[in-house]
């Protein structure tokens, strides 16, 4: 495995590689690996010859209040990690490198960021879609790797590929869960042992809206308020916000028909933690 901290070194490495006709599979991500993040590259190494991955911690998605200074790092475990899995390449810029003292440029996606994550999070996305065009280009990928998990900036880069005729196939991933339901994050390391616990609500308030759903209840209100009554009765919990919308085009609805996703934020002690899960009403 080799790490790369150069743009044009990666640059050079990617056309050297498709000329000799080898297929890139492309996992982005901002470091502190789990098992959501290797299950992409495992996938990675099934549907291609190399397999790239970045890891960078993007600081222009993260709001002045919000935690990129603390947020984990730890390349060596990372390294180590990405090796065994079998990553051919890791991209590890630096912030001067993405960014120099020049940068001027910002994309931005509209409609589906105006709600959700990038209300509570405002220029989130733009950071994302920004960071995620550059990389792009820079390993010009066959294939990227996106964890469900984050199911709205997933639709935000599916939406700027479509827009920009990217050429680059986005291929989305399961949510990857621990045993008693939480999906894995990077972010669940803030978590003390009590709030540990209490972060298993977010599922089991997903859940309780699908069996509601899969009972014929179609009425978002309802729904929402047994959600939310189930998840301030835990400890060190505070709602960011609680969605349902269209799981195509990202309309927020009243009614539940058809596929509907049902995304919540969830603040556990200083953690904010999303999950979603996709329901198909009869």
């Amino acid at each position: 495995m080799v790490v790369v901290e150069r743009i044009q070194e990666m640059k050079d490495i990617v056309k050297r590689l498709k000329k000799e006709g080898k297929s890139i599979g492309f996992v982005p991500t901002m470091g502190y690996l789990h098992e959501g993040h290797l299950s992409l590259v495992r996938l990675s190494k099934q549907q291609n010859d190399i397999t790239i991955m970045s890891i960078f911690v993007n600081p222009i998605q993260f709001g002045p209040n919000e935690d990129y200074e603390r947020y984990p790092r730890d390349f060596e475990r990372d390294k180590t990690l990405a090796g065994k899995e079998g990553v051919d390449y890791i991209f590890y810029p630096s912030v001067e490198e993405m960014y120099p003292e020049d940068f001027k440029t910002v994309v931005s996606v509209k409609k589906i960021t105006e709600m959700m994550c990038g209300k509570s999070r405002p220029g989130h996305f733009d950071g994302v879609a920004t960071v995620v065009l550059k990389l792009f280009n820079i390993v010009n990928p066959d294939r990227a790797y996106f964890g469900q998990k984050d199911a709205q900036q997933l639709a935000v880069i599916k939406q700027m590929v479509k827009d920009l005729n990217l050429d680059v196939e986005i291929v989305p991933c399961p949510i990857v869960r621990e045993q008693d339901g939480l999906a894995m994050s990077s972010r669940n390391v803030y978590l003390s042992e009590e709030e540990r616990k209490s972060a298993t609500v977010l599922y089991r308030a997903l859940n309780l809206a699908k069996e509601m759903i899969e009972k014929g209840e179609k009425e978002v209100s309802v729904i929402k308020k047994a959600m939310e009554e189930m998840i301030l009765r835990e400890k060190y919990t505070k709602i960011d916000y609680i969605e349902f919308v269209n799981s195509d085009n990202f309309e927020v609805i009243s009614k539940v028909e058809g596929k509907v996703l049902i995304a919540l934020a969830v603040f556990v002690g200083k953690a904010r933690l999303i999950d979603n899960i996709v329901v198909e009403a009869k």
